[in-house]
């Protein structure tokens, strides 16, 4: 998908570029506190590569490559592409003497971005979006063999920030956004067990406050395939409170091999 100026500016209303950065901020607040985690995203990558030795590996949400074990993977596939809506300038000086990297810039929601804004848009001045009937949530389908797939730490995002944009910008239900999580995480499940692939995602989010009371939250509403391997691991994803008024919070991961 080409993206042009009208499309970046898109992605800017939608706090896409602060929700970006808003990451490796966390990343760095938290100190050593991922490095578990990111080992463990590590290691199942390279696991499922000496699996299938693949020719092409494509990373789906590659962002920050704190996940990605990009010197390893130089050496196991020839070629491998790193794809994302957008590809911080750090990453672009990081791999832009890598001959086998090639950085690919796509709407992994396979361009529902665009259908909500449009929709949203056209409506009268002071008139709101009630209903998504119309709207068909497209699979994001690459122009190019992927080979392997790796889809990082991106089935519990592609809903979030089309549904808090909707919230703030339509007058839908929120039964129908729901519907509409379950839809966008559907349709990735999809995509990927039609090839060779690889999910890394988070599953829940416990917060615990001061006093010890927890509560968890599901970040994927759908039911995940079996596959041929699987791992389970926590992620200590705040335990300073940073994000949530002193809750600290930890993520529920699963890694699956298809």
């Amino acid at each position: 998908m080409p993206f042009n100026e009208s499309y970046k500016r898109i992605l800017h209303r939608l706090d896409y570029y602060n929700y970006q950065h808003g990451l490796i901020v966390r990343h760095l607040n938290q100190g050593t506190g991922w490095d578990s985690h990111l080992d463990k995203c590590r290691r199942f990558i390279l696991k499922a590569i000496e699996k299938y030795h693949p020719d092409t590996v494509t990373v789906l949400g590659s962002g920050w490559l704190l996940e990605v074990p990009l010197a390893e993977m130089t050496e196991l596939a020839g070629t491998i592409n790193l794809v994302d809506i957008v590809h911080p300038l750090e990453v672009i000086q990081q791999t832009k003497n890598l001959a086998s990297v090639n950085l690919l810039t796509d709407d992994l929601t396979g361009g529902l971005i665009d259908k909500i804004w449009k929709e949203t848009s056209k409506m009268p001045f002071l008139r709101k979006l009630k209903s998504l009937e119309g709207i068909e949530i497209p699979e994001y389908t690459p122009e190019y063999d992927p080979g392997l797939i790796i889809s990082l730490n991106l089935l519990s995002q592609l809903d979030v920030l089309p549904v808090k944009y909707l919230q703030r910008k339509s007058g839908i239900a929120d039964t129908e956004l729901k519907t509409l999580r379950r839809d966008i995480q559907r349709n990735h499940i999809d995509f990927l067990k039609k090839h060779k692939s690889v999910l890394i995602t988070d599953i829940s989010e416990i917060f615990s406050d001061s006093h010890g009371k927890k509560e968890e939250q599901k970040t994927v509403v759908i039911d995940l395939p079996v596959g041929d391997y699987r791992e389970e691991w926590i992620w200590d994803f705040d335990l300073s409170g940073y994000d949530f008024n002193r809750k600290s919070s930890v993520l529920n991961v699963v890694g699956i091999i298809f």
